[in-house]
């Protein structure tokens, strides 16, 4: 099976019309720090924390100030909320020291931040800054393998196959639409395949018919 790039980001761009940054945010640092905190967590729940945190220190100087006990008590409830109160903080520490409190607009200085890797970089650099790219998270990874966009065993090497797959000009966008699939239908358990307006395309589907069938002979 042949898959049509374009056809599929149609598809989904016809179902997800406001496909956007679901992380709630003001400028970039507030991205930042939202992205960090959004690892084996929810948006939604990211929402909520940061509107907390933020009513009380939004900017580097003020959360350095609150100090990684502060920061730990008011993003408690997220996943791994000791190790990112430290990140959060020390890259805040950073983002002074180096860069005069403005967060970087460059891969290299954004992803030399603590507790900034490849996937929040990106995030932060097509979201807050205008840069195609794709960020390859959970749902993204999930179903990019699954429609058959990319056929990767890891989060680095499928970002690589949908840069090469999809035009540079609809890179950033496509994140958006991978995610919201992938929240919506191409769930990781149960996957709503029957209300999926992809079936043709999706090589993930297309097993699964042939499994069934391979099981009746």
């Amino acid at each position: 099976m042949t898959v049509d790039a374009e056809a599929i980001l149609n598809q989904l761009t016809r179902l997800y019309p406001d496909a956007a940054c679901a992380l709630a945010h003001r400028n970039p640092f507030e991205l930042l720090i939202a992205t960090i905190l959004s690892a084996q967590c929810t948006d939604q729940r990211v929402n909520q924390i940061t509107k907390r945190l933020f009513a009380e220190a939004s900017t580097p100087q003020a959360i350095v100030e609150l100090g990684v006990d502060r920061v730990r008590e008011l993003i408690h409830g997220c996943g791994l909320h000791n190790n990112k109160a430290a990140n959060i903080v020390a890259t805040c520490q950073q983002l002074l020291e180096k860069h005069q409190g403005e967060v970087p607009s460059s891969r290299e200085d954004l992803e030399a931040l603590p507790g900034v890797g490849r996937k929040t970089a990106n995030v932060v650099l097509s979201n807050a800054y205008g840069v195609p790219a794709i960020a390859v998270d959970t749902h993204v990874f999930r179903v990019a393998n699954r429609i058959g966009l990319s056929a990767a065993p890891t989060p680095e090497k499928t970002e690589k196959q949908l840069m090469a797959a999809i035009p540079r000009e609809r890179w950033s966008h496509s994140h958006h639409l991978l995610i919201f699939h992938g929240r919506n239908l191409c769930k990781a358990r149960n996957p709503q395949c029957g209300h999926c307006p992809l079936a043709e395309h999706c090589k993930y589907l297309a097993r699964k018919k042939q499994g069934s069938h391979e099981g009746r002979d």
